[in-house]
Formats: structure tokens, sequence, C-alpha cells
């Protein structure tokens, strides 16, 4: 069995990136920082550098621990660093597409590394393809390589405007090349970029968290739509592009950052110990304990047993040392994937109505199995509470999501899927409590990418080419 199968069934990050500008170990702290954004990626990790003359680069399949090697990080050699961690969807994972990309053209040599989805590669890649362009890999990353070296503009930041002005979908980008570090948002700001500085050298990270392993200090997010170019005169910062909504992933507050990042501007632990206060008020019941799935289920399951003035307990415990397994016993043993990965504590269950809470459903199988745990462990009543809406939609911007027919949401209504996880009441946070816990104090709640549990798309994709988007995933 595969680690794949034990995996709880959530929406998976795509990648995570980092940008090191002035630092003599620039190779060191990318890799650092990429150890803190693990949880955006664990299929590959790759790090490039510049020494000022060439770049350098190593990459490789796997947790960041184990593709980089003392010997690997000193051949990184540089003050200026890239770095990135990926998931991608099911066909993709070859080391080909691992990140960093790296090409030389005929301004000298550049690296990218990219956080998003964008819904126009397809047709982009077509196009380039027809013209004689050559494609190393199948992700929509070497799209944006490719409009950077065809570009007519003589420095990097003018090829780079030029190259993602033709680009629609979701983008945060660090690129670099042999003197200078750019650091880039879409204008419609789907996934974060945030600024750091750790002495005179400047940092770029997908979360804060990442400035906090290396004792960097946070500055600031960049912003939607807003181009950082860092060299030796500076920071400089451009909006070359008109601006758009704000559509900032929602689900990062969900579940995707880690909680101890501070995003789009406000702290991801807070935001998600509201929304477990929201939650609360519109769905209470009468219980004696209030539980979390861990881990990312604990901030919301806090905020909730405070509102409903309900003891909170870890009843759940997650085993965090799961690799691999290829052994299971000849005698099936009931849910063996949900149970190597978390086990009731029937002591503290035993009895109780409980309230389980959980941060999303997306297929439902994952918490079936749990409701049925807690069951085993004698609890008399289970009363599953969702910390989100309903998922009723895929996501073309970034996230490896189901397809609409595997999202239990989409088809099936809140009572039909209580039946179906066996639970005594099911209650999921209403779209306006998620905006109103993100949302900042006597400002608008429309900052926000929603689709996914809405079904409202911010930038247009061409639905015969869906299966295709995911293909080319990053």
């Amino acid at each position: 069995m595969k680690m794949s199968t034990l995996r709880l069934d959530k929406f998976r990050e795509e990648c995570g990136v980092v940008g090191i500008y002035g630092h003599s170990e620039a190779a060191n702290l990318a890799y650092l920082a990429l150890y803190a954004l693990q949880h955006r990626g664990q299929e590959s990790a790759g790090i490039a550098t510049s020494d000022g003359g060439a770049l350098h680069l190593e990459k490789g399949m796997g947790l960041v621990a184990d593709v980089f090697s003392e010997t690997k990080l000193r051949r990184l050699k540089g003050a200026l660093a890239i770095g990135h961690v990926r998931y991608s969807t099911t066909g993709t994972s070859h080391l080909k597409n691992a990140q960093p990309l790296l090409a030389g053209y005929l301004r000298g040599q550049i690296a990218l590394a990219h956080n998003g989805n964008l819904t126009n590669a397809e047709k982009i890649r077509h196009d380039l393809e027809a013209q004689g362009s050559i494609f190393g890999s199948t992700t929509d990353s070497e799209v944006i390589v490719h409009l950077i070296a065809r570009s007519r503009e003589s420095n990097l930041l003018e090829a780079s405007i030029d190259a993602l002005s033709q680009i629609r979908g979701a983008y945060s980008l660090a690129i670099m090349n042999e003197t200078e570090l750019l650091g880039i948002r879409d204008p419609y700001g789907f996934r974060p970029l945030s600024l750091g500085k750790l002495g005179d050298a400047w940092i770029l990270a997908s979360e804060s968290c990442a400035f906090d392993l290396i004792e960097a200090q946070f500055v600031r997010d960049i912003e939607p739509g807003e181009f950082i170019r860092i060299n030796e005169s500076g920071v400089h910062t451009f909006f070359p592009f008109p601006p758009a909504p704000k559509s900032q992933c929602i689900f990062e507050y969900v579940y995707f950052s880690r909680p101890d990042s501070f995003l789009f501007g406000r702290s991801v632990a807070g935001i998600r110990k509201d929304l477990g206060r929201y939650l609360a008020r519109e769905h209470p019941v009468e219980a004696d304990v209030v539980i979390p799935v861990p881990d990312s289920g604990v901030p919301a399951a806090l905020g909730f047993a405070e509102e409903a003035h309900l003891p909170f307990e870890h009843g759940l415990i997650r085993n965090h040392y799961v690799g691999r397994t290829f052994i299971e016993p000849k005698q099936a043993i009931r849910h063996f994937g949900v149970k190597i990965k978390l086990n009731a504590i029937q002591e503290l269950l035993e009895g109780k109505r409980v309230v389980v809470v959980d941060d999303s459903i997306v297929r439902g199988t994952t918490s079936r199995k749990i409701v049925s745990m807690i069951r085993a462990a004698g609890a008399s009543e289970v009363h599953v509470r969702i910390s989100s809406p309903p998922t009723i939609a895929p996501c073309y911007y970034g996230i490896d999501t189901p397809t609409r027919k595997e999202l239990i949401a989409s088809t099936h209504d809140v009572e039909e899927i209580r039946r179906y996880l066996r639970a005594d009441s099911l209650g999921y946070l209403s779209l306006k409590g998620l905006q109103q816990a993100a949302g900042k104090e006597n400002q608008g709640t429309a900052d926000f990418c929603h689709a996914c549990f809405s079904g409202c798309y911010p930038v247009p994709f061409v639905e015969e080419n869906q299966k295709q988007l995911r293909l080319f995933t990053d």
C-alpha cells in the first residue's frame, strides 16, 4: 500500500515557492524555507542559485530532506536562489516536471518557480509548438519560460511583463537570472506570496511561516498584480497590468496554509478559530464534548467549543510518522487506511455525545470511516460539523481537486450526506459565515475566490479543456 492511499480525503495544495537575494548562504536558507513549506507539496523539491555568472540547479523527487544532501547544497553556489516544492495531479509526477525550471536563451539564463495554474496554457503551448518550440515537460509553467525567452524586451522584468500579459489564470512566481530576483502575483491574487527581510537580504515565500524558521522579518504581502524586482539597486515595485477584482483563495484560510502563517493580511490560526465560532452559532447542538479531526480541524474545533461552552478534547490521535506500508494483514481490518493514520481514545468518547469538527468534506469516504471509528469507541451520538461550505466544484487555479462528479456535495444534499456518513447530524458553515470570518473588520468580503463552494469562477476557462487543464496543472 503506497503512502498516497493512506492520506486523508483532502484537497492537495500544488506547490510553494521561495526566493533569496543577497545572502551568502542563499541555498541553505532556501532549503530551510522549503522545509517550512513542505505541507504545500511533497512530490518534488528543487533549488536554483546564481553565483553572479552562472545558474546552478539541484532538484529531485521526494521530500525536501530526502532530495537535498550537504553535497548537493554545497554545489548550489551564490547569494541568489529560488526554490520550489510541488504536488502534482495524477499522471504528472515526474522529475521532468519538478521545479525550478531552468533555461538558457539569447540573453543568458533564467530559472522559474510557479505556484498556480494557467487557464489558457494549452492553447499557448499548442501555438508555440506549431511555431517550432520544443517542450521538455508537461507543466504549464514551461509556457511562461518560453514566452519570456521569445520576448523582444531587453531585460528580465520587461520580458516577464510581456510574457504574463499573454497569460490567464493563477500565478505566484519567483523568477531569477544571473543578477536579479522577481516576485510576481497575478492581478487577481489567487495564490499567496510574501516579502521578508533578513539583515540586508530579501526573502520571498508563499507563506510567512518560512520567514519564522530562518528568523527573517515578515515585511508584507506582495499585492495582487504586483511585480517586485530585487537587484543591487534595491527593491522596486511595479503594477504593469490593469487592476482586477481581488480573488484570493479562501481555501488557504480553511485548510492549505499553515496555521502559524500570516496570510492576506490576517492570522491563519485566528481566522480558523473564528470559523469554528461562526459554525457553532449557525449549527448549535446539545453535546458533551468537542473533538477535532487532527491536525487541520483543531483551531476550528477550539473556536466551536469556546462559542458553545463545551469541553474540548483531543479524542482522535494522529500518527505523524506514517510513511509507507506495503503490508496489510491477510485478515481484512476494517478502515485500515484511516486507522493507520488516526485512532480514537475510548476513555474520552465512551457514552458521550460527540461533536467532531473538520475543515471540509471532499468525497466523504474518510469522514464516514471517522464517524464509524468514533461510534466504535463508544460514543452515544456523533455530530459532524464542517468549518467550510459544501464543496461543489473543482478548482482550476492551482489546487488539485477531484472532478465534479467525485465531490459528494455536488450531487448530494446535506441530509443525503449525513445519511451516508451515518452521523446523527451534519452542519456546514455557510458561505456568508465563511466570508464574514475571513473578511477584515469594516471592509468588504468580496476579496476572495470561493469557486469551489459557489461554482462562480473569476477567470473563465474552456469547458472542453478541463481535463487537459488538470494534466497541465502545477
